[in-house]
């Protein structure tokens, strides 16, 4: 029995598995579901190469003459046929996504885009990147500034810039919080893909720390996005930001976050000693985000709760198999934002996404980021934000 094909070859078989019928009906199926089933269901072709020279290296040295190498060969067949179909999902997400924003801004939506922005947005998918090199998302043409203090709470309260090299005064202003469902999660891990090419594109990208569970609780989450929305307001402009517009972003809690900023514009309550400072945003994107009540609490910690008819443009993305925060638990709160709202809610279900699907520049994300960086231009536009 070749052991050294058969280990990797179950390995693969396993996480492509779980990537494949993401099951949620328990919480431990659903962990590991996520666990084994992240990296596959993201760069499905990584593991179909692995599998293939392994498979062609057993040949070579014989070890497919065997029953068991045969019967090792067949479950390699069979998983590529799998990884085939996640791969697939993945480029899936493209006419999805264009279908949510027609849907959301109109037919026409590509013609109200300002020409000067326009011209900016990508024709092409990057497939070489995508293809060759999906865990190397940094970029030459900018540079990130680590660790800087927006607020009292130490290293929670740092946040990371992202600026194109040139640095180019009035750049567009997007900050970012990350996911962790409030106990765990750092500034530098998630939607860095979205990050640097906002970046290499003129933007000022700040991805901000927040304090985290259980040394504190609701709303002090939201005080110190509130506080590091302040920070950018009144420094940003010392990054290269253009801090009179300022979109807002985050993935999973920290789509809760962006949500809860985004419609709670200027509440004293959840500014605490800089009540003056204008935290209004000019519309928000989630990422696979939670809406619902935040541990235990009331309906005053869930951001449906301030779902007004003033609420700015918000994009939301979520995958339909995520096994974390059920899909139809954002499609709701995309239903109810839709009902009130005067502006539009563009909401996409990509087909085949867990959770966490913005990690890496796969097929997927990468369609992703495009979709948020034509909304942006589409509200920019609107607004006649250059």
């Amino acid at each position: 029995m070749p052991l050294g094909y058969l280990l990797p070859t179950l390995l693969v078989a396993l996480c492509m598995w779980f990537a494949l019928v993401a099951p949620r009906r328990t919480p431990l199926l659903a962990a590991i579901s996520f666990r084994l089933g992240i990296v596959i269901n993201e760069v499905p072709h990584v593991a179909f190469y692995l599998l293939l020279a392994a498979t062609l290296l057993a040949f070579q040295q014989g070890d497919l003459d065997t029953p068991g190498g045969m019967a090792t060969a067949a479950v390699a067949v069979l998983t590529m046929a799998g990884l085939t179909v996640l791969l697939v999902r993945g480029v899936r997400a493209g006419p999805v996504l264009d279908a949510a924003m027609a849907d959301a801004l109109g037919e026409s939506w590509h013609g109200d885009i300002a020409d000067v922005l326009a011209v900016r947005l990508r024709r092409r998918l990057p497939l070489a990147r995508i293809l060759l090199g999906p865990i190397f998302v940094r970029r030459r043409d900018v540079r990130r500034l680590a660790g800087i203090s927006y607020g009292p709470a130490g290293k929670r309260n740092t946040l990371d810039v992202y600026h194109h090299r040139t640095h180019k005064p009035d750049g567009p202003t997007l900050v970012y919080f990350h996911g962790g469902g409030y106990f765990t999660g750092r500034k530098d891990k998630e939607a860095r893909p979205l990050l640097y090419r906002l970046a290499s594109q003129g933007w000022v990208c700040f991805s901000a720390n927040y304090r985290l569970r259980p040394s504190v609780t609701f709303p002090d989450h939201l005080i110190d996005a509130k506080r590091a929305i302040a920070w950018v307001r009144e420094n940003g402009q010392e990054y290269g930001a253009d801090p009179s517009s300022i979109f807002i972003a985050g993935s999973s809690s920290g789509g809760h976050l962006a949500t809860l900023c985004a419609l709670t514009p200027d509440h004293p309550a959840f500014q605490p000693g800089f009540e003056h400072v204008n935290t209004t945003v000019t519309a928000a994107i989630s990422l696979y985000g939670y809406y619902g009540n935040y541990y235990g609490q009331g309906p005053e910690s869930s951001p449906i709760s301030y779902v007004t008819q003033d609420c700015p443009p918000i994009f939301m993305a979520h995958g339909d198999h995520d096994t974390y925060v059920f899909v139809e638990e954002a499609r709701q709160f995309a239903g109810t934002l839709r009902s009130v709202s005067a502006h539009p809610v563009v909401y996409a279900e990509l087909p085949g996404a867990q959770h966490a699907f913005d990690l890496f520049q796969s097929f997927r994300f990468t369609q992703v980021v495009d979709a948020i960086e034509a909304f942006t231009a589409w509200v920019r536009s609107r607004g006649q934000v250059q």
